[in-house]
C-alpha cells in the first residue's frame, strides 16, 4: 500500500489517499532502523516528529498460544502482572516512582500471540527507562507468597471479565471451534487452570526462563530519539542478557469437517447474543488471504452493507452486527458477533446472516464497492499513525507476527492486489457450513 511520503503537506497526502492514489513508497511513511544483538534481542527504532515524547514498547513473542502443557493455561497473561513485581535493584514501589517522576505510567497487555509492555515518557528520561526496563526483564524476582497473591488476583480478574455475556461468548466459541490448538483457550486461560495456578510456582519460573529471553523479545522505540545514541544505550544495558532456546511443538488443529453448535443459558436477564466463526488462514504477508477476509468483513457486515442496513436500521432486530478477522501466527477464526433485541428474532437473524454469506460465495462482487473499501482501509491506516504511541502500537503487531516490522508494507500491498474473484474464491474455501461454529446465548425471563 502506498500512501505517505515524509515532507509532503498533510492535506495533499490526505487528498491522495481519499482519491485512491498514493505517492510512491511504502504505506508506513517513517524510517525504520533495526538491528539484532548477538544475544538475539531485536531493536527497532522509528524517529518521529513528537518533540520531547518517546514511546517505549517491549514485545515478548509469547502469548496464550505458547501455553502448550495441559492444565497450565493463563501464564502469559499472569506474567503481564508479575513483571511489575520488581527486582533486587528496583522494588515495585521504586519502579512506579521512577515512572511517576518521568510523568509516565508503565502498562502492559497480553494477546494470544504476544505480551507487550509499554510506556510513553519525556525524551530526557530515555536512558533511565532503558536501564530500568533492561533490569526488570533480566532480573525479575518474586517470592512464593507474592506469586500466590498475584495468581489469586488473576482469578478475581477472570470472574470480573467473564461476568459479561460477550466475554463468555468469546470463550465458548473458541472452546467449541478448536479441538487441539492452544487457541482453544482465551488469553485468560481455562478457569480450572487459573484456580490451580497458586500451586504452580515452579512452573512459573520455568515459563519465565523459556520465553523472557532476548532471542524472543523486541524493543521498539518511537519518537524524539537520536538513532545512534538509542542503539548504543539499548545495547549497553541489554547485552549481558543471556539467550535461551526452547522450541515447542505447537498442536496442529485438524480441519473441521462438520457444523458445530453450542448454547449458553445465561443466569440473568439479558438480550440474546449470536456468535458465528469460520476457521481462517494464519497471517502471511505474502498471501492475499487475510486482506481478502478483512475486505469481505466490511463488504458483507460493515455499516454500509445491505445486511447491516436490513438488520440494524430497517428491521431493528439487532443492536449490532460486527465481523472481525484477528491476525494470528497460526490459523485462527473469521468471527461474526451479533446482539439481537428479542429471542424470537434469533432464527430469522441467523437465516439472513447465512444468506448474505451464500450471496458472497455465489455472486459477483461490485468492483466499485471493493475499490471504496480498499481506499477506506488505506485512509484509516494512514490517519492512525499520528502519535508516537499509535505508531508503536501498530508496528508491534507486525513485529510479533513475523519478527520483521517492515512486513507491514508487504501486507498492505496485498490489499491493492485483491480482486472481486479473489474474495469470492476465499469465501467458497472458508465460509462453508462444515467449517462453521455457532454459539447462541439467551438469558432468563423475568
Amino acid at each position: 500500500m502506498k500512501i505517505l511520503q515524509i515532507g509532503l503537506p498533510a492535506a495533499f497526502l490526505l487528498g491522495l489517499v481519499l482519491a485512491g492514489k498514493a505517492p510512491a513508497g511504502d504505506i508506513f511513511p517513517y524510517p525504520i532502523h533495526s538491528k539484532r544483538l548477538p544475544n538475539g534481542l531485536t531493536i527497532v527504532l522509528v524517529p518521529f516528529d513528537s518533540p520531547g515524547i518517546v514511546a517505549y514498547y517491549t514485545i515478548v513473542r509469547a502469548g496464550s498460544r505458547n501455553e502448550i502443557e495441559p492444565g497450565l493455561s493463563g501464564f502469559a497473561h499472569f506474567f503481564e502482572h508479575m513483571m511489575f513485581r520488581g527486582t533486587e535493584k528496583y522494588s515495585p514501589e521504586e519502579y512506579n516512582e521512577l515512572f511517576k517522576e518521568l510523568g509516565s505510567d508503565a502498562n502492559a497487555f497480553t494477546t494470544d500471540d504476544y505480551t507487550c509492555y509499554h510506556t510513553v515518557f519525556g525524551a530526557a528520561g530515555l536512558e533511565r527507562v532503558i536501564e530500568a526496563e533492561a533490569d526488570r526483564f533480566r532480573n525479575l524476582k518474586y517470592s512464593l507468597p507474592a506469586f500466590q497473591q498475584e495468581s489469586r488476583a488473576v482469578l478475581g480478574e477472570y470472574y470480573k471479565n467473564y461476568s459479561n455475556p460477550s466475554s463468555k461468548m468469546h470463550e465458548k466459541i473458541r472452546d467449541t471451534a478448536f479441538e487441539k490448538h492452544t487457541y482453544k483457550h482465551t488469553t485468560m486461560g481455562f478457569l480450572e487452570d487459573i484456580k490451580d495456578m497458586p500451586n504452580q510456582y515452579e512452573y512459573s519460573i520455568e515459563f519465565y526462563n523459556r520465553w523472557y529471553r532476548p532471542n524472543n523479545v523486541a524493543v521498539l522505540v518511537v519518537g524524539d530519539i537520536d538513532v545512534d545514541r538509542t542503539f548504543g544505550l539499548i545495547e549497553n544495558y541489554y547485552k549481558d542478557w543471556e539467550p535461551a532456546r526452547y522450541d515447542p511443538a505447537y498442536p496442529v488443529e485438524p480441519a473441521q469437517k462438520e457444523f458445530k453448535q453450542a448454547r449458553i443459558e445465561w443466569e440473568n436477564e439479558t438480550l440474546p447474543y449470536i456468535s458465528i466463526a469460520y476457521h481462517a488462514p494464519a497471517f502471511d504477508p505474502a498471501s492475499k488471504d487475510n486482506a481478502c477476509l478483512d475486505i469481505l468483513a466490511q463488504l458483507v457486515f460493515g455499516s454500509n452493507s445491505p445486511l447491516y442496513k436490513k438488520l440494524v436500521i430497517e428491521d431493528q432486530s439487532v443492536e449490532y452486527i460486527r465481523s472481525f478477522v484477528p491476525t494470528r501466527r497460526d490459523p485462527y477464526l473469521f468471527m461474526i458477533a451479533v446482539r439481537a433485541k428479542r429471542d424470537d428474532r434469533i432464527d430469522a437473524v441467523k437465516d439472513q446472516i447465512y444468506a448474505a454469506i451464500r450471496d458472497v460465495r455465489e455472486n459477483p462482487i461490485d468492483p466499485a464497492k471493493l475499490a471504496a473499501i480498499q481506499s477506506r482501509i488505506r485512509y484509516s491506516f494512514a490517519m492512525s499513525l499520528d502519535t508516537a504511541s499509535s505508531i508503536a502500537r501498530s508496528l508491534a503487531d507486525y513485529i510479533e507476527l513475523t519478527g520483521n516490522p517492515r512486513s507491514v508494507n508487504e501486507f498492505y500491498k496485498r490489499y491493492e492486489e485483491v480482486t472481486p474473484e479473489d474474495i469470492r474464491m476465499l469465501a467458497r474455501r472458508c465460509l462453508q457450513e462444515s467449517n462453521c461454529t455457532e454459539v447462541t446465548l439467551t438469558g432468563v425471563k423475568k
